[in-house]
């Protein structure tokens, strides 16, 4: 595909856990006021003029073009004194003017509209504006419909403050281990990016590993496991015999994603399937945070060839504009102190770490519709298992990304080209990735929509949805 950017990509102006990622082996929780509220209203069309106004830099500003509207001379405003746009829709004519006028705005436009009255602190405005999207909202509608549901929710969470009080609820009511299993078998099934982390990676360490006899993998999110019982499956048919294997298993431990938060399961569950296809094998859990892992759990040994897998885990950790600890960087220092013979990265290719509120609002609602569509194309709408996908895996982060800030915003991605960055400073160098990843990509997303579409640049390959690059693989030394 040609249309994907190179490494210095960021995301059009308009692009975005427990410590969760919608692409992450783990999934997470959504937060609404009502779970099961579904409407079927259309989106309204848009209003001719109210396509926002232009600041000068090419940003459109849709509630100026809004409260411009209520304030025009045929307004009873009265002429003895000033009056604020807050007096003015403070009388009822008013509030219906603007529900009116927002109701014929499209749901892109009135969800910016609303983000930039949150932003504005603008109370009374937002209410409307909140209401008149609560109409439109569906959890079983258009892709922009149901991701417009989460990102109501991000809003109303931001405008009460609740945010970061919301998200802890949340994390005390994970879905229970049966649950997410099968949430993530939905998505494993109708969408290709958790194949596309596990297949990119299994192939760089297998390449890497070629004549190596022992081999140490560290994953600092093993979630199930599931990833390795591929790279089984292929090394065990190995000329000259499978090599002995050795994995750190690192998750939270308080997470239920980690098999109720036991990593002992996912050590037996892998230990048999190395056994029955013959691969001499070993497991250690680590169950604590990125944030707290130290060389002594890693239990590096001498003779053994160090893989680090990193899969759509390292924008969960907190770099130098959140805590002078800057666990981002820190991490990557301490894996490079293990002359690693290779590093596999995948995240999404989004940028919201450092975003101010409305550029990073933007980018969420571009990112995440590019991700409700492909979904959508794979299941249909009414489709109750994808419903509770969607809802457990995708919805508390946005929620999470709209609503939280500083330490409680977890959820803070990086383009390709900012991890380039971080990685070349911690010592890495990249590692070119052979032809044999793009074609195992290729031949991978045959299975799905021709809309998905992936590209190599610069040493990273980019999986997205029609034009726009939602993740990124990479591979270093």
């Amino acid at each position: 595909m040609d249309s994907f950017p190179a490494t210095d990509y960021a995301a059009p102006s308009v692009s975005v856990s427990s410590n969760r990622s919608p692409f992450s082996p783990q999934c997470s929780q959504s937060y609404m006021s009502n779970p099961h509220r579904s409407y079927d209203n259309t989106c309204g069309s848009p209003v001719s003029g109210c396509s926002g106004v232009d600041d000068g830099n090419g940003k459109k500003h849709v509630l100026r073009e809004l409260k411009n509207k209520l304030l025009q001379p045929e307004s009873d405003i009265d002429d003895s004194g000033s009056c604020s746009f807050n007096d003015v829709v403070s009388k009822p004519s008013r509030w219906n003017q603007l529900s009116d006028i927002a109701s014929r705005l499209d749901l892109k436009e009135l969800l910016v509209a609303c983000a930039e009255a949150v932003e504005e602190a603008d109370i009374s405005t937002a209410e409307v504006l909140m209401n008149v999207l609560e109409q439109r909202v569906s959890v079983s509608g258009e892709p922009m419909q149901r991701l417009s549901a989460y990102l109501l929710e991000g809003l109303r969470a931001r405008l009460l403050s609740s945010g970061s009080i919301i998200y802890k609820k949340l994390k005390c009511n994970e879905p229970t281990r049966l649950e997410l299993l099968s949430n993530m078998q939905v998505l494993y099934r109708i969408c290709p990016y958790y194949k596309f982390a596990y297949m990119s990676a299994n192939v760089v360490i297998l390449e890497a590993m070629k004549n190596e006899n022992r081999i140490h993998i560290i994953d600092f999110q093993i979630a199930q496991g599931s990833q390795w019982m591929f790279l089984f499956h292929d090394i065990a048919r190995q000329h000259g015999g499978p090599p002995f294997i050795r994995i750190t298993g690192i998750d939270d431990s308080q997470s239920a994603h980690a098999w109720g938060g036991d990593l002992q399961l996912v050590g037996e569950k892998l230990s048999s399937i190395a056994e029955s296809y013959g691969v001499p094998f070993e497991f250690h859990g680590a169950a604590l945070t990125g944030c707290k892992v130290k060389l002594e759990h890693l239990r590096v040994r001498h003779g053994e060839a160090v893989a680090v897998n990193f899969p759509y885990m390292l924008h969960h950790m907190p770099d130098e504009s959140v805590s002078t600890m800057n666990h981002r960087d820190r991490l990557l220092r301490l894996v490079k102190s293990l002359s690693p013979k290779i590093v596999t990265l995948v995240e999404q290719e989004s940028n919201t770490n450092t975003a101010p509120f409305l550029p990073r609002f933007r980018e969420t609602l571009d990112y995440y519709k590019a991700m409700f569509e492909s979904i959508d194309a794979a299941c249909p709408r009414d489709d109750m298992q994808r419903i509770s996908a969607e809802e457990h895996c995708i919805a508390r982060d946005v929620v999470n990304i709209i609503a939280c800030e500083g330490g409680d915003r977890v959820e803070r991605h990086e383009v390709f080209g900012k991890w380039r960055s971080r990685l070349l400073m911690a010592g890495f160098t990249p590692c070119p990735l052979s032809p044999l990843v793009g074609e195992t990509i290729k031949n991978m997303l045959k299975e799905y929509s021709p809309n998905y579409r992936f590209a190599e640049s610069q040493g990273a390959l980019y999986l997205g949805w029609k034009n726009r690059a939602l993740a990124t693989s990479s591979a270093w030394q």
